[in-house]
């Protein structure tokens, strides 16, 4: 079995098979959320099948493919579509593009995802920048072997949604005159939708809002010293005594109109980054 640096050297190969494209700044695209792949000025475009250790991601709305190009006038690589624990994925396989992108030459990540919220002031179609996470997967994609060029055994978690990213994200906001919320994403394993105890219970824990991803590329980003910027889309209301029921197909929608004004923040903060 290769070590984990010679599987990037491998992946990365493959990717500079196709382009000699150097990003700057990394994206991971959740649930709902591809359409930002559109609007980067692609120099390539790589599936993931064609990448070593890169997972074949079976989500609706994954779209699995690795967009290389400029976005705001900065060099992006953008993950368009990631992977789940729920899928049946290891944690450290899950995060394991984040180690490509910085090997590419990432020093920023931008992550976002769909999820539902748990805050009262929240409704769905809101954009959150997060401001902390809480890992309740029941997993970590640290856990397990060590190399010598993962990263500190034991990284401290302090920033890990770095402060100077999450300023300036909530300051252009406030420019475009787009409505932001700040919150903490809370991690399940998935893949149904909680119950409402469990989001009674999520909130008392301290979250915002609660889904099933993020958690693992961004433990892996602090790791190996990426600055990491997060914003998430409240697609439904996870409200234990006004709970409904809802659907994957809500869930898409909700998020396919938030979309467009996550793409217009995303664009502009990059642009200032």
């Amino acid at each position: 079995m290769p070590s984990r640096k010679e599987l990037i050297a491998e992946s990365v190969a493959a990717i500079r098979g196709q382009t000699d494209f150097q990003p700057e700044i990394g994206i991971v695209l959740g649930t709902g959320l591809g359409k930002l792949g559109s609007e980067i000025e692609a120099r390539a475009t790589v599936p993931y099948a064609a990448i070593p250790g890169f997972l074949a991601s079976t989500v609706e709305s994954h779209a699995g493919r690795l967009i290389l190009g400029t976005l705001s006038g900065k060099r992006v690589c953008a993950m368009q579509g990631r992977f789940h624990f729920y899928e049946g994925y290891e944690l450290a396989d899950i995060a394991y593009p984040v180690r490509v992108m910085k090997e590419l030459g990432c020093s920023t990540l931008i992550v976002s995802n769909a999820c539902g919220g748990v805050n009262p002031q929240f409704k769905a179609g809101d954009i959150v920048v997060i401001t902390d996470h809480i890992n309740l997967i029941g997993d970590n994609p640290l856990r397990g072997r060590h190399e010598p060029d993962d990263g500190p055994r034991f990284p401290d978690m302090y920033d890990c949604y770095a402060a100077t990213l999450r300023d300036l994200a909530i300051q252009t906001a406030l420019d475009l005159k787009l409505p932001l919320q700040r919150g903490v994403y809370l991690a399940l394993a998935g893949p149904n939708l909680e119950t409402a105890a469990e989001y009674r219970t999520c909130r008392t824990l301290g979250a915002d809002m609660v889904g099933m991803s993020t958690v693992p590329e961004v433990i892996v980003a602090k790791q190996i010293g990426l600055k990491v910027l997060g914003f998430s889309v409240i697609t439904d209301m996870g409200l234990p005594d006004a709970l409904t029921a809802t659907s994957l197909e809500d869930v898409l929608a909700v998020a396919r109109e938030a979309e467009k004004t996550l793409t217009t923040l995303i664009k502009e903060v990059v642009r200032r980054m």
